[in-house]
């Protein structure tokens, strides 16, 4: 047997992944419907991380509830009931859900197209509306690696004037331990928690007065600086310049560069003397703006302008999601203006900026080659060279990727940088958008070495992405234990006596001279309640110091992962310290 054949039946393979989860949505609905037969049943897919079902109950389901949906599913696993696929002409099939009492079903076989195949799949005295596929047998699932996750409001058909159902969500696998090991993951990254870190280290807070609009901390501010300033250094030694652009800009702007017919549904706006304006969802138009305030000469080029652009979307209520999801944030965005035969070099020249940032962070990731739209501008030969362009430069690096077809920029193919975290979970951060139509709507040109007038190509590329976004990921991926080169607080001086007082004042001055970033605790408490909370602040390095330090001019050095180690002059411990944070080491 080939090892393809070998996995066709495991986790590994996708499909069959899917199946199962998929199976195990109908084996959730039927354990719902024999606890609970009132309950009418709506949709019920498997998703990316298991499966849901979304439910019409009168009453909300309690986590009593899901504990007794789960028994039942496991029963059912245990009857090894076959699963059976049929199928009835349309009139027969809204009849058979309407003497069910199943409107959802109803309405959904209505709205199939007329010469779709309506199918059902039978499990026992359960039967489902469904196109498949499935598992032959309820028996195939192991009832003791099922969890019930969550369970979530979710509007019928996504529409908020609609009916709010109640989403159920479920996960299994083949294994027990493997259903532990996941959970086990899930807790961990509830631990890790970018909203709760955020609280707890006195980062940044989230206000009612201003849903998706985050406030930045003190110490908030100062991971954010230095994450940028770190950004402004990387773009200086890869030759960029920076600029800035307004927030508001007039709406003739949005419509000349497409945003307005592609994007006005996510676009705030406002009117300044009569005339009608929009606030900045993306910042590219600005950046041809900028373009245009002189002549080039294919001398200039390529020309990379980057911006750290604060931009609005408007995003609905229900979607909003700590610093992952906002309605304002700023872009580390960057245009990069080139002649046709600079393409390749400068996708490249991209890409190794990216190796370098993602490489500080310790995230490792995947590219996406992400192609033409249905709703998109220009001619579809434009499109597949572009494309072709992308593949090429990254497949010359000797890097993969794979194809997502049809999820392109409104005026560009892309490549998508999945980063994947400390526990493997994967976040769109990075883009590189090759765009040949805008230099076009803006008119925008150089001298070429013939004398002659030619069109700009134009890269539209961030790194981090969001810089909110960013700051929320790393929170999570280092669970708030910032490397020492970006944690808020590098240093906690700790006292053990208040005659050490005057002594941890004058370290302290000493490491703030060199550039380093300090705290002093000085309160009159045991020593190990002091330790105790300086490790849940997170702060890299601990200095206790006493009577005995204060005597020999040294310190007692702690870190917050590898514990005491040991006493050593301040003059060693600054050039260790110096040479963590100079060099952006991990630790």
């Amino acid at each position: 047997m080939s090892e393809a054949n070998e996995k066709q039946f495991t986790f590994e393979d996708p499909a069959y992944r899917k199946t199962y989860w998929h199976t195990c949505s109908h084996v959730m609905a039927q354990a719902v419907k024999r606890l609970y037969p009132e309950v009418k049943l709506a949709i019920g897919p498997s998703i990316d991380e298991g499966f849901y079902y979304d439910l019409d109950s009168p009453v909300p389901f309690t986590p009593e509830m899901m504990e007794q949906i789960e028994a039942e599913m496991r029963k059912i696993c245990k009857e090894k009931l076959k699963l059976e696929r049929s199928e009835m002409p349309r009139l027969d099939a809204i009849k058979f859900m309407e003497e069910k009492g199943e409107p959802y079903k109803v309405e959904l076989i209505n709205d199939l197209p007329e010469d779709a195949v309506i199918s059902f799949y039978k499990q026992g005295e359960f039967i489902d509306l469904c196109a498949g596929p499935h598992l032959d047998s309820t028996g195939r699932i192991k009832g003791n690696a099922i969890k019930l996750t969550a369970c979530n409001a979710a509007y019928w058909r996504g529409d908020s004037n609609r009916q709010t159902l109640q989403r159920i969500y479920g996960i299994a696998f083949p294994k027990k331990e493997e259903l532990d090991a996941y959970l086990e993951r899930i807790e961990e990254a509830k631990r890790r928690d970018h909203r709760k870190l955020g609280k707890e280290l006195g980062l940044f807070a989230l206000m009612d007065e201003g849903p998706g609009f985050p406030f930045f901390l003190p110490k908030g501010m100062v991971l954010r600086n230095t994450l940028l300033d770190y950004w402004r250094q990387v773009h200086k030694k890869y030759g960029y310049v920076e600029i800035s652009s307004p927030i508001i800009l007039n709406q003739e702007l949005w419509h000349r560069s497409g945003h307005w017919d592609h994007y006005k549904n996510n676009m705030y706006t406002t009117v300044i003397d009569g005339e009608d304006y929009a606030v900045k969802p993306m910042n590219c138009p600005g950046g041809m703006l900028v373009y245009k305030t002189e002549p080039h000469s294919y001398r200039d080029l390529p020309l990379r302008m980057a911006e750290l652009g604060l931009v609005h979307r408007h995003e609905l209520s229900g979607a909003l999601h700590g610093l992952f999801r906002v309605r304002c944030f700023t872009q580390d965005d960057a245009h990069i203006f080139m002649t046709w035969d600079q393409m390749e070099a400068e996708i490249q020249n991209v890409v190794r900026l990216f190796d370098e940032v993602y490489s500080v962070f310790g995230l490792s990731y995947q590219i996406e080659v992400s192609t033409m739209p249905e709703d998109h501008i220009g001619e579809k030969e434009t499109w597949d060279f572009a494309t072709e362009t992308l593949k090429k430069a990254i497949e010359h690096m000797g890097k993969e990727y794979v194809i997502n077809e049809g999820d392109g920029a409104f005026y560009g193919p892309k490549l998508d940088f999945h980063l994947a975290d400390s526990l493997g979970r994967t976040w769109q951060c990075g883009t590189i958008q090759l765009d040949m139509q805008m230099p076009e709507r803006f008119d925008l040109e150089y001298v070429g070495e013939d004398g002659q007038k030619h069109r700009p190509v134009m890269i539209h590329r961030v790194v981090l992405g969001s810089i909110e976004r960013f700051i929320g990921v790393i929170i999570e991926h280092f669970a708030g234990a910032f490397p020492t080169w970006l944690s808020p607080v590098q240093v906690k001086i700790l006292t053990i006596t208040q005659r050490a007082d005057e002594y941890a004042k004058q370290v302290a001055a000493a490491l703030e001279a060199q550039g380093f970033r300090v705290e002093v605790d000085l309160r009159n408490e045991k020593i190990g309640k002091k330790i105790r909370e300086a490790q849940l602040e997170k702060d890299p390095y601990m200095l206790v110091v006493g009577d005995k330090e204060a005597e020999s001019g040294q310190v007692a050095v702690r870190h917050r992962a590898d514990g005491d180690l040991g006493v050593m002059s301040l003059e060693a411990f600054t050039a260790q310290l110096k040479e963590l944070v100079d060099g952006r080491a991990a630790k």
